[in-house]
This record gives C-alpha cells, structure tokens and sequence, in this order.
C-alpha cells in the first residue's frame, strides 16, 4: 500500500510529525509475538493511508477495531467484502436506505472503501485489539492519537461533517467548532441503542444536504 496519503497526516498533525505513531506500532509488534491483535500487521492505519488529510470531507468515528477474526481491516464499522454483516452495519445500511432509498432495494458492500474513495474518513478511537477483548488496547496511546488527528482536522480545515454516534465518540467531538463544521450526534448503531436516537437521525441526508450547501459533491452511501 502506498505512504503517500500517510505522509500527509505527519505533515499536519504535530503529534504524527513527531513519530508517535511509530512508537505505538513499535508497541504493538512487541505484543504481536504473543498475542492475536486485529487488524492484521500492516492495516493499522489504513484509514490515513486510503485518504489523505486534504481530502477529507466526512468523519466518521468508530469505537475498537472488531476483535474477532477476519474482520478488522483498518476502517471503522467496515468488514472484509464477503465477511458476515456485523449488526452495527447492518443498522447503518438500515437508516441509509431508510432516509435516501426507500423505495429502492439496494444492495451494500461490507467493505466501505468506496466511502473512503468519496472522502469518508472512517476512524476508530483504538486502532488495535487484541482478539476477543474488546477495549483491550485503549490505553495502549491510540486515544491520544486519534484524538490529535481529530483536532487538526477541526483545526485546519473548514466545512467538514462530523458523525459522532455514542456517548464515547460525542465525548471526542467536544471541542469541535460547530460553527466552522457540521456535528452530527445521535445513538450509536449497535443493537443496544439503535432504537433510542440512531434510527430516524436522518444523518446521511444532512451530511449531504451541507455538503452541498458549501459546493462539496454529496457522499454516494
């Protein structure tokens, strides 16, 4: 995979310039030789590597890496084409077709890397877990580094949308200015909670319609 894309997130989020990335992937080869960690060696930043920090239009911010085997490949909520729909996805597709294509019988990729392609930057929180434990890495220093990619994006770039569903990815939006970006906040999509604000959030919609509105093409969900 190229660097390319990688290469613009060192140049502009301070904490990346400075190598701490490296440093938690040094720790995580360490824990490799012991351990079954997700997503596999090499796709730990496949979302900075798919898109670069001048392309992006939309953020959206996942939890973990899914911590089973076959599923994580680096983008928040998307699996491995071909992979067992994870039911979060499957409530996400849910209120896409809802909301833009209800009368259509539309068919999903599990793997969303056409998002990407359009500008969706699909970010977990911890960019690594160890199988079957879920939260296992978030204290590992992912945290601290998702949240400096977030800050620059709010920072040094101007009409993004922010997704941010759950009480974990509301609390990393917080200080983002709602006045010189989009903040989307509802339920997160898992089963748990899809019935008490994601269903109906109309999210996929509104992230367009602003798009639009400030000459940005709309995301083909």
């Amino acid at each position: 995979m190229s660097t390319t894309h990688l290469e613009s997130w060192v140049q502009h989020v301070p904490l990346m310039a400075e190598g701490y990335h490296l440093e938690l992937i040094d720790k995580v080869t360490a824990m490799r030789r012991t351990k079954s960690i997700f997503p596999p060696r090499g796709m730990e930043f496949a979302a900075l590597e798919k898109l670069a920090f001048q392309d992006v239009k939309v953020v959206l911010l996942g939890q973990d890496p899914y911590h089973r085997p076959g599923q994580a490949h680096g983008l928040s909520f998307s699996v491995p084409e071909g992979t067992k729909l994870p039911p979060s996805l499957r409530n996400i597709f849910k209120e896409i077709d809802a909301t833009l294509y209800p009368h259509q019988n539309r068919e999903h990729s599990t793997d969303l890397s056409r998002w990407v392609e359009q500008g969706v930057l699909l970010l977990n929180a911890s960019l690594t877990v160890e199988e079957g434990k879920a939260a296992s890495h978030s204290r590992l220093g992912w945290l601290e580094l998702t949240a400096a990619i977030v800050q620059a994006l709010a920072l040094q770039r101007e009409h993004l949308v922010f997704l941010l569903w759950g009480g974990d990815a509301r609390k990393r939006g917080e200080n983002i200015d709602r006045r010189a970006h989009c903040v989307l906040e509802a339920a997160h999509p898992s089963p748990l909670s899809a019935y008490r604000g994601f269903f109906g959030c109309n999210h996929f919609a509104l992230a367009n319609d602003y798009l639009i509105s400030h000459s940005k093409t709309a995301i083909e969900w």
